[in-house]
């Protein structure tokens, strides 16, 4: 493998990892929340889509298209950017973003819109490739903190486009949201045009051998298995909670609408300081530190959510949840990442997924235990989950504190 690595303006740089510029950074962080926002914008505005087709029972599967496009990618997409270079895939999967977005805007039939919703999902999973390519760029004593600088934008992303989208789909339409989104995407292609070096492949392998070798990396690194399932327990923590907020809040202790469901991805923004002070932590005092506390939090504000039953309460319940939940996200990224330079891409793939479907399983469990239980044992679904986080951890701790001592 060529170790030459990149410098800005497409020259050929000195090495990875000699360190990244702020103004890079920043634009990274930029364009990777750029990216993301668009998983988010159909979702406030899926009343105003349905009610414009005939098919509205089709219209509705437009959330689900754009998370399964989504999904899809991160599996198959992701690992390219082991295979080629970052800053071309990067750069094209903005310009293909673009062109699903005009899709979108332009549809003429659910089913159209549904096809364009499965695009603008897969190539939303650029901010999973911009993710380990500034790890990759970053200066090893500063590795964290790049990556929760880079997290900080995709959460940026993530809270604001359902506001940004609510507005526009209310007051305009839900066509101009997309074309709203088309220059966005081309900007943020512009601006990883200007600032993102080149990047030489890191591994020889073909494709279908880099699918091939995720099962490999998940055997041969056990860091790698754990750093994914205590991530997975806390992301279905996370969506446990969010998956049941607007009903708690529509219930007899609240009687509130979704309007206020809505606001409380305001006070999420807490996530958008996490990130970034989470890295930092995480260089000075090692990633595993911080991964313990995020377990803790998480366990912490679910203990505050069932012994409390107030909106002060949901709020500070939600600002802990998330201080924790992106906490240990930031700190597992850097962990992974440290496991081999050469398969950032495809280790980030491994941790991405499981991630997602841990997820997709604690929105699962959430709406079961609402049935049967209430908020109650939706408080106690969201414990245990942390729970098995720090269990994970601990349990694993233990092992190689052993095995160190056998040595």
């Amino acid at each position: 493998m060529d170790k030459s690595g990149p410098t800005h303006g497409g020259i050929e740089a000195d090495t990875p990892g000699d360190g990244i510029g702020q103004v890079a950074l920043l634009a990274m962080a930029v364009a990777a929340g750029i990216a993301v926002a668009n998983i988010y914008y159909n979702q406030p505005m899926l009343g105003i889509i349905e009610h414009e087709f005939r098919d509205q029972h089709i219209a509705g599967l437009v959330p689900t298209a754009t998370q399964l496009g989504y999904a899809a990618a991160l599996f198959l997409l992701l690992p390219l950017g082991d295979l080629l270079n970052r800053r071309r895939i990067i750069i094209a999967q903005f310009l293909v973003l673009a062109a699903a977005l005009v899709l979108a805007a332009l549809a003429p039939s659910a089913w159209m819109l549904v096809l364009a919703s499965i695009i603008v999902g897969a190539c939303s999973t650029v901010a999973q490739q911009i993710v380990p390519f500034a790890a990759s760029l970053a200066a090893p004593e500063k590795r964290g903190a790049t990556i929760g600088t880079v997290m900080a934008g995709v959460l940026s992303g993530i809270l604001f486009s359902r506001t940004l989208s609510g507005f526009v789909g209310e007051h305009a339409g839900w066509r101009e949201m997309f074309w709203i989104g088309v220059p966005l995407a081309l900007a943020a292609a512009g601006l990883m045009f200007a600032v993102l070096p080149h990047h030489r492949p890191t591994s020889t392998l073909r494709y279908v051998q880099a699918l091939q070798s995720l099962g490999q990396l998940w055997k041969s690194h056990p860091a790698l298995r754990v750093a994914t399932t205590v991530q997975a327990f806390l992301f279905a923590s996370f969506t446990a909670f969010w998956t049941i907020l607007a009903l708690y809040l529509a219930g007899p202790s609240f009687e509130l609408g979704a309007d206020v469901a809505g606001l409380f991805g305001i006070v999420g923004a807490v996530g958008i300081f996490a990130a970034p002070l989470a890295g930092r932590v995480a260089d000075k005092r090692g990633p595993h530190f911080v991964v313990w506390l995020g377990a803790g939090l998480t366990i912490a504000a679910w203990l505050i959510f069932g012994a409390w039953v107030s909106i002060i309460s949901l709020v500070i319940g939600v600002v802990v949840l998330d201080f924790g939940i992106q906490s240990a996200l930031i700190s597992n990224q850097h962990i992974i990442y440290a496991l081999d330079a050469d398969a950032r891409s495809r280790l980030n793939t491994v941790f991405m997924t499981g991630m997602f479907l841990g997820g997709a399983a604690g929105s699962a469990m959430a709406t079961f235990a609402w049935g049967e239980g209430g908020w109650h044992l939706v408080s106690l679904l969201g414990a245990a989950l942390g729970v098995a986080a720090f269990a994970v951890k601990l349990v694993h701790q233990r092992g190689h504190v052993a095995t160190l001592v056998e040595k």
